[in-house]
């Protein structure tokens, strides 16, 4: 047991990425609105984030470069390179500004379900003190630069918030005849955007750079592949795990609308009574800072590929990416702008943006150069695909419907 818990640690921080407040919004929205008949949509979201997220590790643990590092190297003409890093470097480090927003805004909002919100007039703006809160406890795990201190810290925020939801799950007691139908897709048409988002709440495509980045640093040898996935499995479906209790959550509360960490809690109060308030804020609280610290993270990693940096997490210029990431998504998380419209808006534009990164992933692990007699099977291949499609079909449908 002691030795399994060592071999913990990036598997645990991509869960703990995608288990954030984007997660706890998306499938409470999709509970509260479509019940139970989204949790097909989860179940095919976790079997993607398996099969992308394994891809990745293999990268990092055979190559020992992270995925911007391997694409640099492996786009030959310049003229290509540039515009494949300028796209994967504008999308990740904007988006992940973004996203870092929706995160710092997610952990609010479960300080305010217990505390009340708390501002302060600055230079004309009126600024979310809990906003600062998150941003600096963020910034003090980060700036530690450590990555056994990063492992214990995600693995116990990652096991506190399974606990909160999928305690409360069991507690409301929900019909499991109706669980177990929602996982038959009878109209798929139905909620797409709702589908969108959690499939872009759990597949993130800047996990797949923090993934291939963080198995090159942990496992410095082939014959760690075997643990690399057998790792990354259990975190992935110990996450869709607490995505399915928290839609199950959603929708056995009989909310009929969503619009803060109040009202999620306001369903529970049957259950837990005054906790239920308690209940929210501890998982969105520790959901929040373990995807407000990722993301800028994955940022930095994806900075350090495409510009070629021999630099470690406790470098100057390392330290600037993410720093930039998390201020800019402490700025924006303190805006006037309603919470779930700025997670909803982060996890339908990650919808949108998977495909083109598992594009340049599924090119990469397909080839002999960089991979050798690890590249991609043919199963790993019609697989691989497979979700690529869907990746497009969805992002397409997307476009198609806000339009």
């Amino acid at each position: 047991m002691k030795h399994s818990l060592k071999e913990l640690g990036p598997g645990i921080l991509v869960s703990a990425a995608f288990i954030g407040p984007g997660t706890v919004t998306a499938c409470t929205l999709a509970g509260v609105n479509f019940g139970y008949s989204l949790l097909w949509a989860l179940l095919l979201s976790i079997f993607s984030c398996i099969i992308l997220q394994e891809m990745a590790a293999r990268l990092g643990v055979v190559s020992q470069k992270g995925l911007s590092d391997n694409i640099r190297y492996e786009l030959k003409k310049p003229v290509w390179r540039l515009v494949a890093l300028a796209l994967i470097f504008s999308a990740i480090v904007i988006g992940n500004a973004a996203y870092e927003a929706g995160n710092i805004t997610g952990a609010v909002l479960g300080l305010q379900a217990v505390f009340g919100g708390q501002h302060v007039s600055l230079f004309n703006l009126e600024v979310n003190i809990w906003s600062i809160v998150v941003g600096a406890i963020a910034f003090a795990i980060l700036w530690i630069g450590n990555y056994k201190v990063l492992e214990k810290v995600f693995i116990a925020l990652v096991i506190l918030m399974s606990l909160a939801f999928i305690i409360t799950a069991i507690a409301v007691k929900p019909d499991i005849a109706k669980i177990l139908n929602g996982f038959i897709p009878y109209d798929i048409s139905t909620g797409i955007l709702g589908v969108i988002a959690l499939v872009g709440t759990t597949v993130v495509p800047y996990n797949l750079f923090l993934h291939a980045s963080l198995v090159s640093e942990k496992w410095k040898d082939k014959k760690y592949l075997k643990t690399a996935k057998i790792e990354l499995i259990i975190a992935i479906v110990l996450g869709g795990i607490v995505s399915m209790a928290i839609l199950i959550c959603g929708a056995a509360a009989g909310l009929d609308d969503v619009s803060n960490a109040l009202d999620l809690a306001e369903g529970l109060k049957p259950v837990f009574g005054d906790y239920a308030s308690w209940f929210m804020a501890i998982g969105l609280l520790a959901a929040g800072i373990t995807s407000s610290i990722t993301a800028p993270l994955a940022a930095a990693y994806v900075v350090k590929g495409c510009l070629g940096w021999k630099t470690n997490l406790k470098s100057t210029k390392f330290k600037a990416v993410w720093a930039f990431v998390l201020i800019l998504g402490v700025f924006c998380s303190s805006l006037k702008i309603q919470p779930i419209q700025l997670i909803q808006f982060a996890q339908i534009a990650n919808g949108i943006l998977l495909p083109v990164i598992a594009i340049f992933l599924f090119w990469v692990v397909n080839k002999t150069s960089v991979l050798g007699d690890y590249k991609n099977s043919l199963l790993q291949n019609i697989f691989g695909a497979l979700v690529i499609a869907i990746a497009i079909f969805l992002g397409v449908k997307s476009i198609y419907t806000v339009l």
